[in-house]
C-alpha cells in the first residue's frame, strides 16, 4: 500500500507540474499581448491516511488554475487618439463586430481592459480582433441621458462618420458695449448707433442681428441717461425681436453701469444674471448685457461709442476631424471650425470579484456568479479608474518571474519522475526476492 501510493503521488506531482508549465508558457507566449493577464497554478496537498492509521498513505497534490484579472499591466502611449486603456480598476464594455451586423435588440456584452480601436467603413469603432467599441449616446446638444446602472441594454456601438457635417448654431451673445454719456445731455444732436451681429442658426446658414441704440434726449433739464435698444434679426425678414429701454446710474459710486432695464417687447431682462432671451428665427439666443450695478457689458462713460467687446458661440457648418476621449469617459468629436462636442460617454464596468470573471479569448471577459453583479460607473467615480486615450494597457506577465518559475518547475518534474523511477526499481526489488 504504500509503495503504490508513493507512485500515485508521483504520478499526481508529474500531472501537477505539467499543469503548472501549461499556465507558464501561456503567461510566456503572451507576454506581448495588450490587455492579457496571467494564469496561475496553485498546488494542493492531498492526505489520505487517517489519524488511527500506523503506514503513512502518500496522498499526492492536486491544482486549482486562475487568471489574475485584477493584475494589471503598465500603460504605454500610443499615436492614435481611439487606442483607449484603463488606468485602473474596471472594464471597457465591447461587443463582436458579428452581433453588430446580425442582432437588432440587445447586444452580447464582453469586458475588456483595452483596445485599439479604429472606424470601419460604417464609421463603427472596431478592433482588429472584431471587437467593436460600446458606449451610451449623448444627445445632440452633447447632454447625457439617464441610463441604467445596473443594466447594458442602452449601451450602443459607437459610430463615428468621418464625413459628418454638424451645425453650431449660436445660442449665447455677449454685449460689451460704451454708449457715450454726453449723447443724453439736453440738446445733443447725436443720432443712433447701429451695430451689426452676425450669427449662426441651427441649419448652420449665416444671419445678422441689427443692434440700434437710440439716444433718449431730453429738451431741457438734466442728462436723462437712457437709451433705447432696438433689436432686429435678417432671419425673421428684418422683424423687430426685442425692445428695450436702458438706465444707466449717473451717481460717483456706481457711475455709468446700468440702473435698470425696462422690457417695451421682446424677452424678460434678468437682474441676477444680466441675461434676457430673444426669439431670434434661426433659434433663441441668450444675450448677456451685464448685470445692473456691475461694470460689465454694456455701460456708458465718457463722450465714445466702443463696441469692443462682442462675444459669441456658434460657427458655419463645420466638419467632422477626429475624435478624442477624456479621462472621465467622455468621447468628443473634434470640428475643423474649433469646437467640440461630446457624442459618448463610455462607462466603466466594475464587479465585486475581477478574477471570478469568465476569461474568453481576445482578452475579454464575461460576468459569472462568481464575479458577483456587474454595475456601470462614471470613470473615476467609485473604485475605477479613468479612462485614458491614446494608450494601450501592456500584457500583465513578468517573463524574468516566468522563466524562474519555469525551471522550478522542470526540477520539480524531473524530481516526481525520479519518485516514479524509484518506486519501480523498489518493485523490482521485491519481485526478485521470490526467484
Amino acid at each position: 500500500m504504500t509503495i503504490s501510493s508513493s507512485l500515485n503521488a508521483g504520478v499526481a506531482g508529474l500531472n501537477a507540474n505539467a499543469n503548472r508549465l501549461s499556465t507558464i508558457a501561456d503567461n510566456i507566449a503572451n507576454s506581448a499581448t495588450y490587455g492579457y493577464r496571467r494564469a496561475t497554478t496553485d498546488f494542493h496537498s492531498v492526505v489520505l491516511n487517517g489519524a488511527g492509521n500506523l503506514a503513512y498513505a502518500a496522498g499526492g497534490v492536486r491544482v486549482s488554475n486562475m487568471r489574475l484579472i485584477d493584475d494589471r499591466g503598465p500603460l504605454i502611449g500610443t499615436s492614435n487618439p481611439t487606442d483607449i486603456a484603463i488606468d485602473g480598476r474596471g472594464f471597457l464594455a465591447v461587443t463582436d463586430i458579428v452581433s453588430v451586423s446580425e442582432t437588432t435588440g440587445d447586444y452580447p456584452i464582453s469586458l475588456s481592459t483595452t483596445g485599439s480601436f479604429r472606424p470601419d467603413a460604417n464609421g463603427i469603432l472596431v478592433s482588429d480582433t472584431g471587437q467593436v467599441l460600446m458606449g451610451w449616446p449623448a444627445n445632440r446638444d452633447g447632454t447625457i441621458p439617464t441610463y441604467p446602472r445596473d443594466s447594458m441594454s442602452a449601451l450602443e456601438p459607437v459610430r463615428i462618420n468621418p464625413n459628418q457635417y454638424t451645425a453650431n448654431p449660436t445660442t449665447t451673445l455677449r454685449m460689451g458695449i460704451n454708449l457715450p454719456a454726453t449723447s443724453t445731455i439736453a440738446g445733443a444732436a447725436d443720432g443712433p448707433r447701429q451695430v451689426p451681429v452676425e450669427y449662426f442658426t441651427s441649419l448652420g446658414t449665416s444671419e445678422t442681428l441689427d443692434f440700434t441704440f437710440t439716444p433718449v434726449v431730453p429738451a431741457t433739464g438734466p442728462a436723462s441717461n437712457q437709451w433705447t435698444m432696438l433689436v432686429t434679426d435678417s432671419a425673421s425678414a428684418g422683424a423687430v425681436i426685442g425692445e428695450y429701454t436702458l438706465t444707466f446710474d449717473p451717481s460717483s459710486q456706481a457711475g455709468g453701469t446700468l440702473a435698470s432695464v425696462a422690457v417695451v417687447s421682446g424677452g424678460t431682462y434678468d437682474a441676477a444674471t444680466g441675461k434676457m432671451s430673444l426669439p431670434a428665427g434661426g433659434g433663441g439666443i441668450t444675450l448677456d448685457i451685464g448685470r445692473t450695478g456691475e461694470p460689465n457689458g454694456i455701460t456708458q462713460l465718457s463722450n465714445n461709442f466702443a463696441p469692443v467687446g462682442i462675444s459669441k458661440d456658434g460657427s458655419a457648418v463645420a466638419t467632422l476631424t477626429s475624435v478624442e476621449v477624456d479621462s472621465q469617459g467622455n468621447l468628443y468629436a473634434l470640428y475643423d471650425q474649433g469646437f467640440s462636442r461630446r457624442i459618448y460617454q463610455l462607462p466603466v464596468i466594475d464587479v465585486p470579484n475581477p478574477s471570478g470573471l469568465v476569461s474568453m479569448t481576445n482578452q475579454t471577459y464575461q460576468v459569472s456568479p462568481a464575479s458577483g453583479a456587474y454595475y456601470l460607473w462614471d470613470a473615476g467615480d467609485g473604485p475605477t479608474g479613468a479612462v485614458a486615450g491614446f494608450a494601450r494597457q501592456e500584457s500583465a506577465t513578468d517573463v524574468a518571474a516566468e522563466l524562474t518559475q519555469l525551471i522550478q518547475t522542470q526540477r520539480a518534474y524531473s524530481s516526481n519522475a525520479k519518485i516514479i523511477q524509484t518506486v519501480d526499481e523498489m518493485l523490482q526489488e521485491t519481485i526478485s526476492i521470490k526467484r
